[in-house]
Parts: C-alpha cells; structure tokens; sequence
C-alpha cells in the first residue's frame, strides 16, 4: 500500500471514530457523514489546488477573501469545472477557525448546504421524476444526530479530523494518484451490509473491471467518445474504462434505479476529475423509463442478473418492450418462482438487448453474465447469441473463476461486443483455474493476481492460441458447434500413449482382474439379498 492510501485510510478512520465514540458506529447515518464530510475535505482541497494553479499568490482564506467581487467571479470562470465552487466562507480553515462558537454545528450544516445549493447546476444527480439528488444533505448533523446537546463538539470533532489530516491532496493531484482502487472499496464497502444493501449492487472486483477496459479500448487512442453503464451502481466500471480512455478524452453517461449507488457514482466521479460529467448521471429505471437514447462508442456493465420481480414490475416491462421491438426485438424473459426470492425475471437478457441497442455503428461493448448464457440452447440467451454471431458482432468471451463476486458464487463469463469485427476472429478464454482463493469473512472468495490479469488480457489482444486455455475462431466454427461460445467445447481433445513392457502390461491387467473379480462378487452379494428380501415379502389382506 502506498502512502497516499495509507494517509486517506487514516482519515477515514478518524471520521469513523468520531461516529462512534458519538453512538453513531455501524448506524445508517454514519455512511452519509463518512462520505460526505470526506467530500468536503476534498473539494475544499482540490478547490484550492485549482486556485493556486490559477494565482500562486492565493493561498490562504485571507488572500481570497482579499478579491473584490469582479475578482472573484473572473477567478471561479478560469477554474470552471475543474472544481467545485466555494466562497471563502466556505473553506476548511474558516470553519476552523469558528468552531469555538456557540451554534458552530449549525456554521457546518449551513456551509455544506452553500455549497450544495451554489453548485447545484454542475453536481447535483438528476433522476427519473425530474428532481435533483444534491451534493451534501440538507442539514446533515441536524438530522443525523438526535441528541441536540452533542452537536456542537461532533461537528468540532468532525472539522479537527478533517483539518489535522496528514496529507496533501495537492501532491496526489500532481501525482496523477488514482483515488479510485482499493480507497473507493474501502470507503464503501462496509455500507453495503446489512440495512444498507448487497456489496455487489455497488462494486464490481476491480480485476474483472480491469480486464473489460484493457481488453475493450485495446490500444486505440479514442478521443471525444461517449461510455456508458446503463447499471452502473457505484461506477467501478465507468471509472477503469475512463482511465484507459483518459478522463479528459470521454464523456460518462449511466443510469442506476438505486439513489444509494447513485450517490456513490457521483462521488466517484468527483474524486476522478470527472465532474463534467455528471449532468448524465440519472437515478431511474433503465428499462422502463430509459434517459439516453443516443448511441454510445462504449458501454461496459455487470446488470443484475435476476432479481426479485413483481407481477406489476413484470407486465411495465412487457408493455415497453411491446411497443419498443426495436429495443427488445426477442422480448422480457418469463417470470418464474424461486423459493428465496419468490418470483425473479432473468433481467440480464433485457439489459443485453438495451445494451446492442444502444450502441453507435461502430461501437463495442462488455458485458458481465452467468456463464450459462454462452452454453443456452434455447430461449431468448440463444436468440441473442446467435443474433451476435450471425451479425459478426462478438469480439470474444472470458469465462471467469468461480466466487470472484463478494456475495454470489453465480459464475460468470464477460462477453465483449465489437460492431467493427465483421469478418474477423472471436477470442475464447477459459480463465476458470486462474486465481487464489482467499477468506473474505465468513466466504471464500477468488482473487486474480496481476499476472492473471496480463495473460488474460494479453493472450485476447494478442489472439493467442494456448493450450486449454484460449482459441481463436472464426464464425463458422461457432456456428457448428450451436453457437457455443466456451472456450472448452473447441479445445483439442489429446489422447496421451505411454510404452509399457509386457511385465508391466501383465502387472496391469491382473490388477484389473482383480478388480473386477471383486467388484462381480460384491454385485453377486447384493443381488443375492435383494433376491432374499423378495423372498420374505408376503401379501396380507386389511382385516376389518
């Protein structure tokens, strides 16, 4: 680990210590002050890093406040969305400067709420019903903190962690340091338990996020392109693929029914220098009320695969996908009964068909599924495949190892679609014996090794053919074997010879032999009793 993580680690810890010694560890509450208060500290710093890279002369609050108002406005239009804008009321040492004052939780509700209302137009999440999700809560200690007599000193507590934190954000930023990785996971994933929802709703593993980027941009140097998740959850995806792309060189585009993961994309894209973006990030339904009907160069997604469905959620899906065949041309899979969940719908297949809808002629995608969707032999998984191979759309597929999710074992394969493949190669990879199992609390899970996740991807980019590992096909291979797309069914099956004396070929066939002398005797055995049962079994009349 290195130390930029150690030190944002460390402070994370201390916000969370505040929580607790407050009463708040472990309540839902906690994740929102957590979060936000860590938001805070870094607008605040970022804003100040984008001040000085504009005037190496502003510096401090006093500097700032120093700016008559033609000043200041000039100032926040070079920045433009670079950062969050803040008055100098707004910033860190102010607050810490007044917390000595009597209603100084009531100072730190009322900054976050400027802030929030002041950059309402660049950061705030819009959703399906035409509302605005804001950058900081309402009031947030007010409604967080039930004791009103214990404000005061949460929120002093709050402003020390956060002003005495040991670190520069302004030599991350010059560092180009990822704020993604392991921080995001561990600013999250403890908040994805219990009351607060599955893990895997939120994060999808980094490793499997990192194959589907390097594998899906390959060694193109796109520029001005559009990526989108239509199931983004917190946007681990979207993050891997723009960084390969480069944060500068694309736009994000996403849309998630959960505001929880919504939050958790935006934040992430704040911490990724990618606030231009998002204006496109939608809380919603993608199915039933879809937000981007522009085509999209990329699009990577790990959809939920089937989840628990209500009669009405089925039949406002089967109502749009009848007046939308052009969207969903093989329709909404069934409903059908499963004794945990009750009903549940396979809804990957009608996020995969939103998914080759949704992209521009020239576009690529890849997609996270249940492995049994490469193999299907009927239904509409078996349309939709045979639909791609027929098109020349498939660019490969990578079958993954088993528990590689935090909190499913379903397996998975990533499918990769390319509308540029016409005529060329499909890629198929069985990376199922790649990884190390290691305990993840009370489950086993599988983690792939960096030199696992370079043999996969260099063998797909490379179109490596390798021994039970990868084959290269062209289309008409896949058509004979029913449109399969694992890896297994097109490995060469090699038959191995050994020379043996005739003492070792005699040694053999007597050990055979009495192998089966002995396994003809336990059968003559059991035949024997079952004969003698048969024998005993009388028939007896029912007395009255």
């Amino acid at each position: 680990m290195n130390n930029h993580e150690e030190q944002i680690k460390s402070l994370i810890n201390d916000i969370r210590n505040v929580c607790k010694t407050r009463g708040l560890g472990g309540d839902a509450n906690e994740y929102k002050i957590v979060t936000q208060s860590f938001l805070y500290k870094y607008i605040n710093d970022k804003f100040m890093y984008e001040v000085n890279k504009k005037d190496s002369s502003l510096r401090t609050y006093n500097d700032l406040k120093k700016l008559n108002e033609n000043q200041y406005e000039l100032l926040l239009i070079k920045i433009g969305n670079n950062s969050a804008h803040l008055k100098p009321e707004h910033l860190l040492t102010y607050l810490f400067s007044k917390q000595d004052e009597p209603d100084f939780d009531k100072l730190f509700d009322e900054t976050l709420n400027d802030i929030a209302i002041l950059n309402n137009d660049i950061f705030s999440v819009h959703t399906g019903e035409n509302t605005d999700i804001r950058l900081f809560d309402e009031e947030l200690l007010a409604k967080s903190v039930d004791d009103k007599s214990t404000r005061r000193d949460f929120a002093k507590e709050i402003i020390n962690a956060l002003a005495e934190a040991k670190f520069d954000f302004k030599e991350m930023f010059d560092d180009g340091f990822d704020f993604f990785s392991t921080i995001f996971e561990y600013m999250i994933k403890d908040y994805n338990k219990d009351g607060g929802g599955k893990y895997a709703e939120y994060y999808t593993p980094h490793s499997i996020a990192k194959v589907m980027a390097e594998i899906l941009v390959g060694d193109e140097k796109p520029t001005n392109v559009k990526v989108y998740d239509p199931a983004a959850g917190s946007g681990t995806l979207l993050m891997n693929i723009a960084f390969k792309i480069g944060t500068d060189k694309c736009t994000i585009y996403s849309q998630d029914i959960s505001q929880k993961s919504t939050n958790l994309l935006r934040l992430n894209l704040i911490l990724n220098n990618l606030s231009h973006s998002i204006n496109n990030i939608i809380k919603g339904n993608t199915i039933t009320d879809n937000r981007h009907t522009e085509k999209m160069d990329f699009i990577v997604s790990n959809p939920p695969f089937e989840p628990q469905t209500s009669q009405k959620e089925w039949d406002e899906m089967k109502s749009i996908a009848d007046l939308n065949r052009e969207r969903f041309p093989f329709g909404i899979p069934n409903l059908v009964s499963d004794k945990k969940v009750g009903q549940k719908t396979y809804i990957y297949l009608t996020f995969l068909q939103h998914i080759i809808w949704s992209l521009a002629d020239n576009g690529k995608a890849a997609v996270v599924l249940p492995k049994g969707f490469i193999t299907a032999k009927a239904g509409i998984g078996f349309k939709i495949r045979k639909y791609l191979v027929e098109k020349q759309w498939i660019k490969g597929v990578v079958s993954m190892p088993s528990n590689i999710f935090a909190t499913t074992g379903t397996n998975v394969a990533i499918l990769f679609i390319d509308k540029t493949n016409v005529g060329g190669k499909v890629v198929l990879l069985d990376a199922t014996k790649l990884g190390e199992e290691r305990n993840d609390g009370e489950k086993k899970r599988r983690y792939l090794s960096a030199d696992d996740e370079t043999l996969i991807i260099n063998c797909f980019k490379n179109k490596t053919t390798k021994k039970n590992f990868s084959v290269v096909l062209d289309y008409s291979k896949i058509r004979e074997k029913y449109y399969s797309l694992a890896a297994g069914q097109y490995f060469d099956v090699n038959l191995e010879y050994s020379e043996l004396t005739v003492d070792e070929f005699n040694e053999k066939i007597s050990k055979y032999k009495i192998s089966l002398n002995r396994l003809y005797k336990e059968n003559n055995n059991l035949q024997e009793k079952i004969m003698n049962q048969l024998e005993e079994l009388i028939y007896e009349t029912k007395k009255n």
